[in-house]
């Protein structure tokens, strides 16, 4: 697919790439070509910053080096890969997408924005960006950076989240898709909006395309884009089992939407006192003595925030479970456990070693 810039932008767009070509970051998944690295970064990208990609993208591709050695992948090892990340089902998105690649697809990766977006995790704009970059198809990669620019540059005051609205600054993003160069075209304007066209207070005076900012010139850019306001997290008390047995600690394999997958030490959501995990537990057909608090822990989730008391505990007997495993330290440090049990989990070390020596 082709199209051709109107005339007032062909001077917008090589002026923005040349800045680009002097000024864009460099990050390790920057001016590759390869699509199988390129589609990993995006998809970790999503809800995550390039900084903290970085380093995870370096060892997940030193994992799994390509979309074959991903799809001949255990779960529990794509899922350990990319612990700490958060948002797993992404991870848990991108294994069964590579395995439909390997499978269905030959091999052989989509071409387009429309064929990414027939593989599991992928969304409208990971496609764009993926399609743009890898095999140059002309389309813009909307996510909050484009649209804070676009908005901007063409003064559109309604809130993007209305559906056509949401459509004008996607055309609007189409209109400034180079023929050529559409990748980088979609990276510098990502750039732009990470370093220069911030939330709250843009830096106009260093950017590079001021002189074509219509809501610059009208004084209003820090009031773009019009988002309406969000919703703040819900506060969820949560109490949290160490439970231990022969040296062992229970963890529990999460069936539950969020963190589906993960090992986690025994949980009751909504509530955080001592009798609440002890009845969890006895349907577990754990039986456990005295549960007494060992501390806190917070963890920050897009929707709720996890308050949760911690409680050590011993049980009678290391009972069987279809999806829980009595973990050694080894084991613990193996299996794919979530941020939000990174405290428990230096609880639970700590004293498996304190209990060994």
């Amino acid at each position: 697919m082709k199209n051709a810039l109107s005339g007032g932008l062909v001077g917008l767009v090589q002026t923005l790439l040349n800045w680009y070509d002097r000024e864009k970051r460099t990050f390790p998944f920057r001016g590759v070509k390869d699509p199988y690295q390129i589609w990993v970064s995006e998809i970790m990208l999503q809800q995550t910053q390039t900084t903290t990609v970085s380093g995870y993208f370096t060892r997940f591709i030193d994992r799994f080096p390509t979309v074959e050695a991903l799809a001949l992948a255990d779960e529990n090892a794509v899922l350990k890969a990319w612990e700490g990340l958060g948002y797993y089902s992404r991870a848990r998105n991108l294994h069964r997408a590579a395995r439909i690649i390997m499978g269905e697809k030959q091999g052989r990766f989509p071409g387009t924005a429309a064929e990414w977006q027939t593989l599991p995790g992928v969304g409208p704009y990971t496609a764009a960006a993926v399609a743009s970059i890898a095999f140059g198809e002309p389309v813009p990669a909307i996510d909050g950076n484009l649209t804070r620019v676009i908005t901007r540059l063409f003064m559109v005051e309604e809130d993007p989240a209305i559906p056509s609205v949401k459509r004008r600054i996607y055309d609007l993003g189409r209109e400034l898709m180079p023929p050529t160069r559409p990748g980088d075209m979609n990276q510098a304007l990502m750039d732009l909006g990470a370093t220069i066209c911030l939330p709250g207070t843009p830096d106009c005076p260093r950017c590079p395309i001021i002189a074509y900012c219509e809501a610059q010139k009208t004084g209003i850019a820090e009031t773009l884009p019009n988002l309406a306001a969000k919703k703040p997290p819900k506060a969820v008390p949560v109490a949290v089992g160490l439970v231990f047995c022969g040296g062992k600690v229970l963890l529990i394999k999460r069936q539950q939407a969020l963190l589906r997958g993960l090992y986690v030490f025994p949980l009751v959501e909504g509530e955080d006192d001592a009798p609440a995990l002890e009845k969890a537990l006895k349907k577990l057909g754990v039986c456990v003595g005295a549960l007494d608090e060992m501390g806190q822990a917070r963890h920050i989730f897009t929707h709720r925030v996890w308050q949760m008391r911690l409680y050590l505990g011993q049980a009678k007997e290391a009972v069987a479970l279809p999806e829980g495993v009595w973990a050694s330290e080894e084991d613990i440090k193996a299996l794919p456990l979530p941020g939000a049990m990174r405290v428990a989990r230096e609880y639970a070390l700590k004293y498996m070693r304190e209990a060994a020596g």
